[in-house]
């Protein structure tokens, strides 16, 4: 028996309009399609455009590669549509391109992704080639080393890459002890000796039935649906190794300095930052996108690159880690006013804190932040996608009809009481890759 739960108007009406790609009934409701073998997906039918895309986002990632044998998830994710059950990489290939699908793979620290775009009419066909993807990937010697060259390379280039090693002290200086502290590809020792049994371990370690969010877009009913779920999960193991646990950032003020020769020096910086369930969520939100997260409009954009001319270009965000909590930003200057890009970005951070926000910003950044919103949903891939974001916070399925509403229940004073509660301006952590002037490290 398929289980159906509707849950009314899933997108806003404002969403509506914007889906450019689909008719306007497309995603009149979000429903949770249980299938006979207990998977739960969401689903937005959409059947004018004879189309089905599939997210699906297994949590955990990256995060559950051994001591030692990092990289190990992000190369057999890479290798899925590489061979798999009776195809080589060359048959795999031209079996998809024979019934239209597209797939995507990949993996990150929290969670490995697995995409799918299919024509209705070759649903079965398609789901068919995915499932062995999924369930029996080959990992052939002569595509293991041809993808491991790929992913050498890329780790090779991040050597000579200042934002790429910046990124790299940064994680290894908040995060020493866990796998927030390493990159998601691995080290160049780590991939060279990968082996297939470790490929398949990893395999086998990710792609878990009960870790596994789904979202689905377009023609396909929840009675299909839930057969489709059951014959593509069919064969991957229910429960997986235990993930890792919340971790608290090793985070106090000053600058890290890593000498590096080039002429712009690359600066990440963080403070601790608020978990997606407070309260004070949405506030902090507003207040970032007024920071630093509303491109040239941000008050950071303004002192720093359109007053003093300090940078190209630069920014803060709400980072989105599952397991901590980071309020993080970045910003490039040449040798000589890196040091003074970094002081006022100080300057603007206690501002906020001590200041809080006019009225004019915060209309404009409601404006900007419930107007942009909509235009996300412009197609069925997107949708599928936002989807699966949304159970990955545990947000409830309504919250995209409910979302510009906490945007804009934000108040003034919300946002200065925030402000005073999160900012911390002397607790900003500054590391810098470069040949900064007058930059001394400290703490």
């Amino acid at each position: 028996m398929i289980a159906v739960r509707s849950l009314g108007r899933g997108l806003t009406a404002a969403a509506f309009l914007a889906l450019a790609a689909l008719p306007l009934s497309a995603a009149t409701d979000i429903e949770e399609v249980t299938s006979p073998g207990g998977i739960k997906a969401w689903l937005v039918q959409e059947h004018s455009i004879p189309i089905i895309s599939l997210d699906i986002s297994f949590a955990g990632g990256t995060a559950l590669d051994p001591e030692g044998k990092s990289g190990a998830g992000n190369l057999a994710m890479a290798l899925l549509e590489e061979g798999a059950g009776e195809r080589d990489a060359v048959a795999f290939s031209r079996a998809a391109d024979a019934i239209g699908a597209q797939f995507g793979f990949s993996a990150g620290t929290d969670s490995a992704t697995v995409s799918a775009s299919m024509l209705s009419e070759n649903r079965d066909a398609s789901v068919a080639l995915l499932h062995d993807a999924l369930t029996a990937p080959r990992f052939d010697e002569e595509a293991v080393e041809r993808v491991r060259a790929q992913v050498l390379s890329g780790l090779r280039s991040d050597e000579t890459d200042p934002q790429s090693i910046a990124s790299k002290a940064f994680r290894e200086l908040v995060f020493p002890d866990d796998p927030y502290g390493r990159s998601s590809d691995g080290t160049i020792d780590s991939v060279t000796a990968l082996t297939a049994a470790d490929l398949s371990a990893a395999h086998q370690a990710m792609l878990v039935r009960s870790r596994a969010r789904i979202g689905v877009v377009g023609d396909i009913t929840p009675e299909q649906l839930g057969e489709m779920l059951d014959t593509l999960f069919e064969g991957l193991p229910q429960d997986g190794p235990a993930l890792p646990g919340h971790v608290e950032p090793s985070l106090t003020g000053g600058t890290t300095v890593q000498e590096f020769d080039t002429p712009q020096s690359v600066v990440v910086f963080a403070q601790k930052g608020i978990d997606r369930h407070d309260p004070d969520f949405f506030p902090a939100y507003v207040l970032n996108h007024i920071l630093g997260g509303g491109g040239f409009s941000s008050r950071l954009t303004e002192e720093v690159r359109e007053k003093r001319g300090l940078t190209y270009g630069v920014y803060s965000y709400l980072a989105g880690y599952d397991r901590t909590e980071l309020w993080m930003g970045g910003v490039a200057s040449a040798n000589d006013r890196v040091g003074q890009a970094i002081e006022v970005i100080k300057a603007e951070w206690a501002r906020m804190a001590e200041g809080g926000v006019t009225d004019q910003e915060l209309e404009d950044a409601k404006t900007y932040l419930t107007g942009a919103y909509p235009l996300r949903f412009d197609s069925n891939s997107k949708i599928a996608d936002i989807l699966v974001g949304v159970q990955e916070e545990g947000l409830g399925i309504d919250y995209t009809e409910k979302r510009n509403d906490y945007v804009n229940a934000v108040t003034k004073e919300d946002i200065a009481r925030v402000a005073k509660r999160l900012m911390t301006p002397d607790g900003l952590r500054f590391v810098v890759v470069g040949k900064p002037e007058g930059v001394t490290a400290s703490n």
